[in-house]
């Protein structure tokens, strides 16, 4: 049920708007004092996924309109001085990953083509080609975030290698990760850790121990630019449980390390993605997500074996809020749009 509140912003422009993007809130009536908002009141329209539509309000039409009942409900969403959400809801952020985006001739094109279709944000590949400076312009320009890269390099470049020298070019790979992602205001940097490939020279334990020593090197950069490392489970033949992505990642003994989930990898493995999230609880730092059957393998979003309703109410239960990034194949607008649309539909954003 929507609910109406009077909040006072005291003479900072972008704080009441700020407040309810932060709180999830189905809905609020808000008024900024003269100066800050030009005493005009606005009405927000929130859903799922935190999208606004506001209306405004003149301050006499508004007095006039809110009442006792208004501020009633105001008192029943306020606690302790701060707004608060309903608990029930979800504030889940759709992003793509930037190879997906298949139009626009510019940084900037592809970043308001994107915004346009209801995304908020985008994931690079670091080291990448890209023009760090043109990023951050349209980043700036459309508001489209660019909340984290994936090591583009962690396949080939393995931290688990058998051969040092290739391991310390992935320790470059990642570090130069989380450079890139510090720059562009990013907050992790997604690692496949390493491969087993066979067992007498890359098997599990090895695997294990090379990565982990690499990935340990990482962390006092990682620190320092404040950015995590989430560790994401693939088909590579090593981490295929949650109690072993658990036992990774607090061997390091900081939050520095986390899980970067994926709805769909661990399908192929048994354990429902649900369970995984509950299992992991506060270690996952973010998800990506589309679709996988296992008769038909890879599939659209919404089309696979994932029984969104339980992974939706895993997330709730573990408290997750942030990003959700779409890891399909991609195109230009009406693909794109198409992409949007079932990511609405199963993380309940529509």
């Amino acid at each position: 049920m929507a609910a109406a509140c009077l909040f006072v912003v005291p003479n900072r422009q972008y704080a009441a708007k700020s407040v309810v993007l932060q709180r999830r809130l189905p809905a609020a009536i808000l008024w900024a004092p003269r100066g800050a908002h030009g005493g005009f009141r606005y009405t927000t329209k929130i859903n799922r996924g935190g999208r606004m539509k506001l209306d405004y309000w003149e301050r006499r039409g508004f007095l006039k309109a809110s009442g006792t009942a208004a501020l009633a409900a105001c008192a029943a969403a306020i606690k302790g001085g701060q707004l608060v959400a309903d608990e029930t809801k979800l504030r889940l952020r759709k992003a793509v990953k930037f190879g997906m985006i298949g139009e626009g001739k510019t940084l900037e094109d592809k970043f308001s083509l994107i915004r346009e279709l209801g995304f908020e944000g985008v994931e690079f590949n670091s080291p990448s080609g890209i023009n760090r400076e043109e990023a951050v312009s349209a980043r700036d320009k459309t508001g489209i975030e660019i909340h984290g890269v994936v090591d583009s390099i962690h396949w080939q470049t393995r931290l688990s290698d058998p051969d040092p020298a290739v391991r310390e070019k992935g320790l470059e790979g990642l570090q130069t990760a989380i450079r890139d992602c510090a720059y562009y205001g990013g907050t992790t940097v997604l690692l496949v850790p390493g491969k087993v490939t066979d067992e007498k020279n890359e098997n599990f334990d090895q695997v294990w121990e090379r990565s982990t020593e690499q990935v340990k090197k990482a962390i006092p950069l990682a620190d320092e630019h404040k950015v995590k490392i989430g560790i994401e489970v693939v088909w590579n033949n090593f981490i295929t449980t949650p109690e072993q992505l658990i036992k990774y990642v607090d061997q390091f003994e900081t939050p520095t390390v986390g899980a970067y989930f994926d709805s769909s990898n661990m399908i192929k493995y048994g354990v429902p993605s649900a369970d995984w999230i509950r299992k992991l609880g506060k270690r996952m730092l973010k998800f990506d997500l589309k679709g996988y059957s296992k008769s038909k393998q890879w599939v659209g979003i919404g089309e696979g074996d994932e029984n969104w309703p339980d992974f939706l109410k895993a997330l709730d239960e573990v408290g997750y809020q942030g990003w959700a990034t779409a890891e399909v194949g991609g195109g230009g607008r009406d693909v794109l749009a198409d992409i949007s649309k079932r990511m609405d539909k199963v993380l309940g954003l529509a």
